[in-house]
């Protein structure tokens, strides 16, 4: 037998490196690993965020349909309802016009609807025939203070029945028929004439943004005492904050305003 020399020395035995494929996942992350994780949950979580917005937008779209389907159907049934109880007070205005003045029992004008588009605008005539022609020579005499809309309290235009259903707005009852049309609405900004039209700043066409309306804020809160820009201010705000029970309740403050006749003219 051969013997180990002096100079041999005993090595320890060596133990073996566990093999990566064996433990079912790396020892070791690489740089470019770490990025591929922070990239899928960047990913992961932007599409749970895309999806939340979607539903949002959804959810938004969806009440915004719901609320102009129930804003029409209460238009229809309001309108109808007004015209169906007011029919006696239509037969007697009418009477009155024809036995006051000669001309029309309906005055009809162009005014500007939802998004800029014209229509026809109805009220029971409150002045003499030639009252446009004459307008012209009265410019000097408007009492706006904006210049925008022309208002005169004491019109030489308005005939006698004319003063007094201005002062109550009967004068206005025939635009319930406006609203049964699609027109118009029970509540929303007034309808604008096209020459009031031409001289709208960018922030004033923002009343043409809805539906215009037989009333609302400013003619709950003065009417034509309010001047121009503040209308302005007071429809915009309607536009923001628009909803069925702020349209209920304009409606009820309408009754005591056209009772008392302030700021009809």
């Amino acid at each position: 037998m051969r013997r180990n020399s002096p100079q041999t020395k005993l090595r320890k035995p060596q133990t073996a490196k566990p093999d990566e494929r064996t433990l079912g996942f790396a020892a070791s992350v690489e740089p470019g690993d770490i990025m591929f994780l922070s990239g899928a949950l960047h990913s992961r979580s932007g599409f749970f965020a895309r999806m939340r917005a979607r539903r949002k937008k959804a959810v938004t779209i969806f009440s915004s349909n719901c609320g102009r389907v129930f804003k029409r159907w209460m238009d229809i049934c309001g309108s109808l309802a007004a015209i169906i109880l007011l029919f006696p007070l239509f037969i007697v205005v009418a009477v009155w016009l024809k036995l006051d003045s000669p001309g029309p029992l309906i005055y009809r004008q162009i005014r500007i609807g939802l998004h800029g588009r014209p229509f026809y605008f109805y009220k029971f005539r409150s002045m003499y025939v030639d009252s446009e022609a004459r307008r012209l020579a009265l410019e000097k005499e408007n009492e706006s203070r904006d210049g925008v809309i022309f208002k005169m309290k004491n019109d030489p235009r308005i005939t006698r029945c004319g003063r007094f259903i201005r002062k109550y707005s009967i004068d206005e009852m025939p635009q319930f028929f406006n609203v049964l049309l699609g027109d118009m609405s029970l509540v929303g900004p007034r309808p604008p004439l096209p020459g009031e039209v031409a001289q709208y700043t960018l922030d004033d066409r923002k009343r043409l943004e809805i539906l215009p309306g037989i009333t609302c804020i400013w003619q709950i809160s003065g009417r034509s005492d309010i001047p121009f820009r503040e209308q302005v201010v007071l429809d915009r705000e309607y536009i923001r904050g628009q909803g069925f029970w702020k349209d209920v309740l304009i409606l009820f403050r309408t009754i005591p305003a056209v009772i008392s006749g302030k700021g009809a003219y």
